[in-house]
C-alpha cells in the first residue's frame, strides 16, 4: 500500500468516526473542534484529520470561523423547515412511484419492516432505524434515481435531527400508525393515497423535531 492510499483510507476513516460523532450528537451543536485534541483522541496525524475535516465542511456539517477553526454547526429551526420540507416531497414523490411499482415480493419486503417496527416500537433507537429502513425500502421499490439520489444528500442532513423526532412512546406508536397506513396505500397500488400520507407523515415528524430541540435552538 503507498503512502498516498494510507492517507486517503486514514482520512476516510476519521471522517466516518466524525460525522459519527455528529450526527449521534456526541460531538454536540456549537462545539469548537482542536485538531491536537482530536488528533490524540483518534490516535492519528493531522494530515487525515485535515482531509476528514475539509470533507465534513464540505458536507455542511461544520462552519468555518473567521478566525480559521472549526465548529460543529448548530441546530436550526430554518433548517429543519427546508429540510423535511423538501423531504416530504421526496417521499411523496417516491411513495407514489413505488406503489404503481408494487409487486407481491415488494408487498412481503415492506409488511416486514413494519412488522419490525412494530416489534421495535417500545425502544427509540430500534424502532427509529426500523422506520428508516422501511422509508429507505420504498425509495428502494421506487427506481426513480434522481430523488433518490437528493434523497440521499437530504436524509443524510436530517441525521442530526431524527432521533428527535422518536422520543415520545406517543410519536413513535402514531409513526408506527402511519407507516400502516402507507403500506396499505402502497400494497392497493393507490399512489395519490400513498402520496399524501408520506408526505403528512413527514411533515409530522419536522413538527415533533421541532417542538423537541426548541430548547436548544438560540
Amino acid at each position: 500500500m503507498t503512502d498516498r492510499v494510507r492517507r486517503a483510507s486514514g482520512g476516510q476513516v476519521v471522517y466516518a468516526e466524525l460525522k459519527r460523532r455528529i450526527l449521534s450528537l456526541d460531538l454536540p451543536p456549537g462545539r469548537r473542534l482542536f485538531e491536537p485534541e482530536l488528533s490524540q483522541q483518534l490516535q492519528v496525524s493531522r494530515t487525515p484529520l485535515r482531509e476528514a475535516l475539509r470533507l465534513l465542511l464540505a458536507e455542511d456539517l461544520l462552519e468555518q470561523l473567521p478566525t480559521g477553526g472549526m465548529v460543529v454547526r448548530s441546530l436550526s429551526a430554518s433548517e429543519i423547515e427546508e429540510l423535511y420540507s423538501v423531504r416530504a416531497a421526496l417521499e411523496g414523490l417516491m411513495a407514489a412511484e413505488a406503489a404503481e411499482r408494487m409487486t407481491p415480493e415488494s408487498a412481503e419486503a415492506l409488511k416486514q419492516l413494519v412488522a419490525r417496527n412494530q416489534r421495535l416500537v417500545e425502544f427509540a433507537d430500534d424502532a427509529m432505524h426500523a422506520g428508516h429502513a422501511f422509508h429507505l425500502k420504498i425509495a428502494d421499490i421506487a427506481s426513480h434515481s434522481w430523488a433518490v439520489r437528493l434523497h440521499e444528500q437530504v436524509d443524510g442532513q436530517m441525521a442530526r435531527y431524527r432521533a428527535f423526532t422518536n422520543q415520545s412512546q406517543s410519536r413513535r406508536t402514531q409513526a408506527l400508525e402511519e407507516h400502516f397506513a402507507i403500506l396499505e396505500a402502497l400494497i392497493t397500488q393507490n399512489a395519490p393515497q400513498a402520496r399524501a400520507l408520506a408526505e403528512s407523515h413527514v411533515l409530522g415528524a419536522r413538527d415533533t423535531a421541532l417542538s423537541a430541540i426548541s430548547d436548544r435552538l438560540p
